[in-house]
């Protein structure tokens, strides 16, 4: 078995790479299907999330640079050093370890983070629906969801606030003060934006309001939140009684411009604007951050609030990684059984038909 990894992720490569790389759902259909019609490839899932990008696959030959050139054929990138030295490789054990400290919470960009759990589940399950979880990585994914939730029920690594939205809203509260006689625009109904209106609340924001693409999801999220929707034309009205932003839409495009933005600024009387972006790919122009009075932060400006809240997960990190040494142990031991039983149905086979 030749287990292999190929990513690119927050520890290394910068947003603008990340976004480069980022799959969509259809994208890793497409990926997946390919896969399927390549001799070489016996399994495969595909792990795409705002902080990395990661195919893992077991191949007959240890040969990852086919896995890296159908990413960049994916993405209709011409491949180049530039951009392949933010790509990691990881083979066998090692690729095993960073799959359980990912679906930990270990590597992520807010140290056991939540949402990432679901996001392996959903890998998983796209690949198994495609017809590429086989045996092994039937096991190895199983160990993963089962080793996340083991992590987190069993130690405080996700204690206190575990996700990028509860992060977007610590960094409001920490440029703004106290949120109460505040205001929020919400871009985006999906799960990160309904995170961001749950801690807002709980923070006793003032006003909450929501945009999204469907507007009966828009106005789901605002009735559970006691929040208000709006449509996408009332954006500048909206923007123009708003203390912060935030943007969590995964739009392909930019949805919010500096043009847009310099006209809300006009009406707003020197009174300052935050947005944050948290959508990959990113859906607010950098040039807004040059608009007068603003201040926009994205995913990678968020570690800025995270050190205290790695300080308290200090000692669950030592304790989920001792958790992470003996699911690696478990991993192999099941595979060598495994092996074990198909040799010995084999040999049964071959002396029956002696």
């Amino acid at each position: 078995m030749h287990f292999v990894m190929i990513g690119v992720s927050h520890k290394i490569a910068p947003l603008e790479v990340r976004e480069k790389f980022f799959l969509r759902p259809i994208e890793r259909e497409l990926l997946l299907s390919q896969f399927k019609n390549e001799t070489g490839i016996v399994e495969a899932f595909i792990l795409s999330t705002c902080n990395r990008t990661e195919i893992y696959a077991h191949l007959l030959e240890d040969a990852p640079m086919p896995l890296i050139q159908s990413l960049f054929k994916i993405k209709n990138l011409v491949y180049s050093q530039n951009l392949a030295k933010y790509l990691y490789v990881k083979k066998n054990r090692d690729a095993v370890r960073h799959l359980f400290s990912v679906s930990t919470g270990l590597d992520s960009l807010i140290v056991g983070e939540k949402q990432i759990l679901g996001q392996v589940k959903t890998a998983t399950e796209l690949a198994r629906k495609d017809g590429m979880l086989g045996k092994q990585f039937n096991i190895l994914t199983n160990l993963a969801i089962r080793l996340g939730k083991k992590a987190r029920t069993e130690t405080q690594i996700d204690a206190g606030g575990s996700s990028i939205s509860w992060a977007a809203m610590k960094m409001a509260e920490n440029l703004l003060g106290q949120l109460k006689d505040k205001s929020v625009l919400i871009i985006g109904a999906g799960k990160m934006g309904k995170l961001a209106a749950n801690h807002f609340q709980q923070k006793g924001i003032g006003q909450i309001y929501v945009i999204n693409r469907s507007q009966e999801k828009a106005e789901d999220l605002a009735k559970q939140y006691g929040g208000v929707a709006v449509g996408f034309w009332q954006v500048k009205d909206v923007l123009a009684q708003a203390d912060v932003c935030i943007c969590s839409a995964n739009c392909a495009h930019y949805i919010i411009e500096k043009d847009l933005v310099e006209q809300v600024m006009r009406t707003r009387q020197g009174r300052k604007l935050l947005f944050i972006d948290i959508s990959i790919p990113r859906n607010i122009h950098p040039s807004v951050a040059a608009a007068k009075n603003v201040c926009l932060l994205t995913i990678d400006d968020l570690d800025k609030v995270l050190e205290e809240n790695l300080s308290r997960r200090r000692q669950a990190i030592q304790e989920v990684e001792m958790i992470i040494a003996k699911k690696m142990d478990e991993f192999y031991e099941k595979l060598a059984k495994r092996k074990t039983s198909e040799d010995f149905n084999l040999c049964e086979v071959v002396q029956r038909e002696q």
